[in-house]
């Protein structure tokens, strides 16, 4: 029963903060450092660096149109927009085709080995396996020398890698006209990469520079290229351009500017003799008099260019200004923790500090001691020094070993 009603006590006490001024060199220095490093903090890298003082939009809209413009040779035919750019919604030139032309969908032996076979139950077994030139029939067919092999149902000619084709070199003077817009919805901004200083005749007749044209939305392939440190005799890959917009509004609208970067995105497989390179395999069907079909099949090696676009836009806020700053003022207070443990824990005199820090007043204490003297101060010992204007208690060199 005692021991509720001491539980029941402690819960409904009250306590003050009760300041020990400790005149120490150490203790002072250590204090004042870290309270430099807290504010360096927050000052910069807090608000100068990452701006918390705004409300930041990472949600943004976007929209890319992109158009490759330039002529080529690719053994002997010219090429022009309509024959590499495939297909034509989507940023890339063909830089080599490998073409094998009027395949007829038939019956025909396999090309690959491992089907020989002797009757049809020999076939089924391979129902249902993948193959690159057709698809097992189940039915088993003799050659001429009695030797039998499994029909296959696809196009005829089967594909041929091992023919080839010089590639075409002049993909490096194409160019690559991007238009990009972006909105922000939190603060319904909306901008273009075509910036306000440029007319409609200095776009046409520029060519994007990191430094001396960073602003302009035409590129060179070859510029491309030599950016990514990208070998241009060994044509084909993915290029992936990232248009970065990073915007403060608090400047200004004509400040919200792009900014453009490129990198390799299959750097993986550069190297990869299996898989290295960007390839993709389209078809171009026609009709005989009699009414059969045929098809021409093409094998492209090209770039690919990938367009990606990030951004955020920020701008003051007095809800997240106040936010940090309340974080900022608490967290001044950890130097006044660390130093509390250094003289708690690892300093000479710390039972002293400790009994002069916290101390344990009953109201029975406060009313006998009014009762007495009501000037009187409570728990002053002899020759402890009391500061009358702020309640504080000082802790000289002399009272306290450090």
């Amino acid at each position: 029963m005692g021991s509720m009603v001491g539980c029941i006590t402690d819960f409904f006490t009250y306590e003050t903060t009760k300041s020990v001024v400790v005149k120490s060199w150490f203790v002072g220095i250590v204090n004042r450092i870290v309270q430099l490093l807290i504010i360096s903090y927050f000052v910069g890298w807090v608000f100068i660096h990452e701006k918390s003082y705004q409300v930041k939009d990472t949600g943004i809209e976007s929209s890319v149109m992109t158009k490759v413009k330039g002529f080529g040779d690719l053994n002997g035919q010219v090429m022009d927009v309509a024959d590499y750019v495939f297909p034509q919604q989507v940023c890339g030139a063909r830089t080599n085709i490998s073409m094998t032309f009027d395949s007829f969908s038939t019956l025909r032996f396999p090309v690959e080995k491992g089907f020989n076979c002797s009757n049809n139950d020999d076939c089924k077994k391979h129902l249902g396996s993948v193959l690159s030139n057709g698809m097992i029939t189940g039915v088993c067919l003799n050659s001429y020398n009695g030797t039998g092999h499994c029909e296959i149902y696809g196009w005829c000619p089967a594909e041929d890698d091992n023919v080839y084709i010089k590639p075409m070199m002049d993909v490096v003077k194409f160019t690559i006209f991007i238009k990009n817009s972006v909105r922000f919805p939190l603060f319904n901004v909306t901008r273009g990469n075509f910036i306000s200083t440029m007319t409609s005749s200095d776009i046409k007749k520029c060519t994007y520079h990191p430094e001396k044209n960073p602003f302009c939305p035409i590129f060179r392939v070859e510029d491309v290229l030599n950016i990514t440190r990208q070998n241009q005799t060994a044509l084909g890959g993915e290029i992936g351009i990232n248009i970065e917009w990073k915007c403060n509004l608090d400047w200004g609208l004509e400040y919200c500017l792009p900014k453009y970067s490129f990198t390799r995105l299959d750097a993986p497989f550069v190297k990869n003799a299996v898989s290295s390179g960007y390839n993709f395999r389209f078809a171009k069907y026609f009709m005989t008099e009699n009414g059969t079909e045929f098809r021409t099949l093409h094998k492209a090696y090209a770039i690919r260019f990938d367009v990606m676009v990030t951004g955020i836009a920020g701008k003051f806020n007095t809800v997240q200004t106040l936010i940090h700053l309340v974080a900022a003022f608490t967290s001044v207070g950890l130097g006044t923790v660390l130093c509390d443990i250094i003289l708690l824990n690892f300093l000479k005199g710390a039972d002293q500090y400790k009994a002069k820090k916290f101390e344990e007043v009953s109201m029975a204490q406060i009313e006998a001691s009014l009762s007495q003297s009501p000037d009187s101060q409570l728990s002053l010992k002899q020759g402890i020094k009391s500061s009358y204007d702020s309640g504080a208690i000082s802790l000289a060199n002399s009272d306290q070993p450090i």
